[in-house]
């Protein structure tokens, strides 16, 4: 590298950003006039959005993926990615545009680029321990072609101190480099399914932390450009990554607690729901959503990147986790009770479960709740089917039960269920026609049904917004059901909306129970 603050005249060849003696403003021509070749490794529902929009800041992205046919499609100019409003117009618009290209060949893309975007899932092992394999496969792409000069920024989430004592070491190793000779960076992706590429764009700022000085500087640059938000610049990359573990933690422990006195509507025979609304009129007080437990592939994973990483016990975090987990259960011996009092036992019932996707309008699965409740009800000898519109139950092993079939949309008698169970608010369940369909006990885990007007026994967990207590018709003081009107004149505090404008809202809402996205 020459050192120098401006570029030798013509030179047109690739250069890096890792670089003290260059100025801000040099880095910021290189970067924009693709000058800086990018290579981004994971082109999944986080990863793919994150390389369209560095395609069209820099104008030079490689995206890299393992799955041959989301490189075919990408180089087609298309998204696989459901769901995911303006990014199907960006890879098209980047595509055609020379700026995005995508490839399998993870060694080749590395020599190419110049920055190197790590956006790949860290996941659990079975004995819940963080899995780094596939970021440490991803690192051997990058050592391969990695330059002085070269920063390698990760987006992936990662247990504290993994740049420093993991991905740092290991890059050197594997590409004979000094230790001073690249850059690496920690810059967590703040994003939701539905809302990535305006999250990227700069919807909240972005957070940067880098092992050295000039990793920090250089990563700020780059999101300077990337984002029309602020850039926090923290003290390293371990703070950066704790950063992101602590955002996930903090929902967890809250929603925890939120389950945890959510059971308590029942002894109380209140709506915990009401109550929470109206404690958080306080600035200081934020309670979560109560619902059937946490979902999605960060907020259950991440306080594993604290307990099975670190040797300092955390009993909170541990616990809030223990009572997440447990929520399946819960709902289940809900069901079983409200079975029980309408005369059917638990075990000769038939039970349908309403959404199987961690989220609404999201097409994921991974540590979905829906999937705990059925494997409760299937130990129990319970006989299952399952209704969700964006997955087919039967790869999970469930009777699939078809959506026009509760809808009306088909001819014929609707099918009968002694039980059902709703987890996921999906748009298309504002359509279900319960009023034809035979008396059935009712678990809404996410107060979203009224079934005022129908023959169903319905339970709403936790109590519904409007301050009926869970029972709806009945209600239960010190542990014991009494028959009672239902409360119509109870104080509103949490007016109900439409299914679509929660759902747009729950993008934002930090108090959503449904867990956030990770790649």
């Amino acid at each position: 590298m020459s050192g120098s603050d401006s570029d030798a005249a013509g030179d047109a060849s690739a250069v890096g950003l890792y670089d003290p003696a260059v100025s801000e403003s040099h880095q910021r021509d290189r970067l924009t006039s693709g000058r800086v070749p990018v290579a981004v490794y994971g082109l999944g529902k986080m990863g793919l959005p994150l390389a369209g929009v560095y395609a069209e800041t820099t104008g030079n992205v490689t995206g890299v993926d393992v799955d041959p046919t989301v490189v075919e499609t990408v180089n087609a100019g298309r998204s696989h990615v459901v769901g995911e409003p303006g990014l199907e117009e960006l890879v098209t618009e980047q595509v055609e545009n020379g700026r995005l290209e995508a490839t399998a060949d993870g060694p080749t893309a590395a020599e190419r680029a110049r920055i190197h975007v790590i956006i790949v899932p860290t996941l659990l092992t079975d004995d819940r321990k963080p899995d780094l394999a596939t970021v440490e496969a991803v690192a051997d792409d990058i050592a391969a072609g990695l330059a002085p000069g070269d920063l390698v920024i990760a987006e992936s989430t990662l247990p504290p101190g993994t740049c420093r004592d993991v991905l740092r070491p290991h890059l050197a190793a594997e590409s004979g480099l000094g230790l001073d000779e690249f850059g690496v960076a920690f810059c967590p992706e703040r994003t939701s399914s539905g809302t990535a590429v305006r999250d990227i764009r700069g919807q909240y700022p972005k957070v940067v932390g880098g092992v050295d000085d000039e990793s920090t500087r250089a990563a700020a640059v780059v999101y300077d450009e990337l984002s029309t938000n602020d850039v926090r610049q923290v003290s390293d990359a371990t703070t950066a990554e704790a950063v992101k573990v602590f955002e996930g933690v903090y929902r967890d422990v809250n929603i925890g607690l939120a389950n945890e006195l959510g059971v308590l509507a029942d002894e109380l025979g209140i709506s915990v729901r009401e109550a929470f609304a109206t404690a958080n009129d306080l600035p200081m007080c934020q309670l979560h959503d109560p619902g059937p437990g946490v979902g999605g592939h960060c907020i259950p994973y991440y306080p594993y990147f604290l307990l099975s990483w670190l040797e300092t016990p955390l009993a909170l975090t541990e616990t809030a986790r223990d009572v997440n987990d447990g929520m399946a259960e819960a709902v289940v011996d809900r069901l079983a009770a409200e079975l029980e009092a309408d005369g059917t036992a638990l075990a000769e019932a038939s039970v349908l479960v309403l959404g199987l996707t961690y989220r609404a309008g999201v097409e994921e699965t991974r540590a979905s709740p829906a999937l705990d409740v059925l494997a409760e009800l299937e130990e129990r000898n319970v006989d299952v089917a399952a209704v969700d519109p964006l997955v087919d139950p039967g790869a999970y092993g469930v009777r699939r039960v078809e959506l026009e079939s509760l809808t009306g949309d088909r001819a014929g008698e609707p099918p009968a269920f002694d039980g059902a169970v709703l987890v996921t608010t999906h748009e298309e369940f504002d359509h279900i026609s319960w009023g034809d369909l035979e008396p059935t006990v009712v678990v809404d885990t996410r107060d979203e049904l009224d079934l005022a007007g129908t023959d169903h026994r319905s339970y709403t967990l936790a109590g519904s917004r409007n301050g009926r207590p869970p029972a709806g018709d009945r209600e239960s003081v010190a542990g014991t059901e009494v028959d009672a009107l239902a409360r119509e004149d109870a104080p509103v505090t949490a007016e109900a909306t439409s299914t679509e404008s929660r759902l747009e809202e729950s993008a934002t809402d930090p108090r959503r129970t449904d867990g956030g996205d990770d790649v």
